[in-house]
């Protein structure tokens, strides 16, 4: 193993990343940005190595976040989050699970630059604020502040209560059995009366622009998706963001992600992922998963 603090908290600086920009390959990029700033400085000067790299890469998702938000006033539809492949035992650390869920990072969305990055760094990592403060360039009691108002900003928008791995489990199964055999009531059935459902394909694919609500409306246009659906479609359950998910593969090529939010025994919100710029990575991910050697 390596000693070098970088590669030691280079899981830790990825997720600083990604929670503040939503998107996995800018989150790379941000860190590879980061090791390249590590690798000039002299080790001696630093005191301590954890805080001087969250600060870098936290200055440098600041930077790229700014540049996104003005790339994301001319995207086409609606904008998601880009879906991080997980394992099963992330949903066990539930407020990991929940700071990555796709559900969290919509609500990150609506936060300003620095108010994301000072939520990320306070609450979901404990950042000290003196730490945070010279992170993003403001006095210590000016993030103060400003973390207090993020707080109650994402308490007031907190995705619904989450619920256990098995009731999430049993809850996309119905969704997928309703949705593969077109049975209506069976959406109807697993879809709250009030759920919403929010597609992504980023003006290159096809995906409703605006998002569809309530069950009734949901529920008559997924219905169509076994019969619509491109021969060598396969839908199966996958995880994504630290929640049961599912995919959407086309002769083994990842065509959709779809995660879900989902509160007692039905879904309030899916959200399906089909810009493939957004996917290549995921696609990778989960096809290295699949090897025999990486089981």
């Amino acid at each position: 193993m390596s000693d070098d603090p970088f590669v030691t908290h280079r899981s830790l600086l990825f997720t600083v990343a990604y929670e503040m920009l939503g998107s996995a390959a800018d989150a790379e990029d941000v860190v590879q940005e980061t090791w390249l700033r590590w690798a000039e400085v002299s080790r001696d000067t630093v005191r301590d190595p954890r805080a001087y790299l969250v600060q870098i890469v936290t200055r440098q998702a600041l930077n790229r976040l700014r540049t996104l938000a003005r790339r994301r006033e001319d995207y086409v539809g609606e904008w998601l989050p880009e879906p991080l492949l997980t394992s099963p035992d992330v949903a066990e650390d539930v407020e990991l699970a929940e700071s990555v869920s796709m559900a969290m990072l919509t609500v990150l969305e609506t936060l300003g630059p620095t108010e994301r990055a000072v939520f990320v760094l306070r609450e979901v990592f404990e950042t000290p604020y003196d730490e945070i403060a010279g992170a993003v360039g403001r006095s210590e009691s000016a993030v103060r502040q400003i973390a207090h108002r993020a707080r109650g900003h994402v308490a007031a928008r907190r995705p619904r209560t989450r619920v256990g791995r098995a009731e999430q489990q049993q809850v996309v199964d119905r969704f997928l059995a309703a949705l593969q055999t077109g049975d209506l009531q069976g959406l109807l059935d697993v879809l709250a009366p009030d759920a919403v459902m929010i597609a992504d394909g980023g003006g290159v694919v096809s995906a409703v622009r605006v998002p569809l609500s309530g069950a009734a409306v949901i529920a008559k246009v997924l219905a169509k998706f076994a019969e619509r659906a491109p021969e060598g479609a396969t839908v199966t359950p996958s995880w994504f963001n630290g929640a049961v998910a599912a995919s959407v593969e086309i002769d083994g090529a990842l065509d959709t992600a779809i995660s879900f939010e989902i509160d007692g025994r039905r879904i309030h919100r899916i959200l399906a992922v089909r810009n493939p710029a957004k996917l290549t990575r995921l696609d990778r991910e989960a096809a290295l998963a699949r090897r025999p050697e990486a089981r």
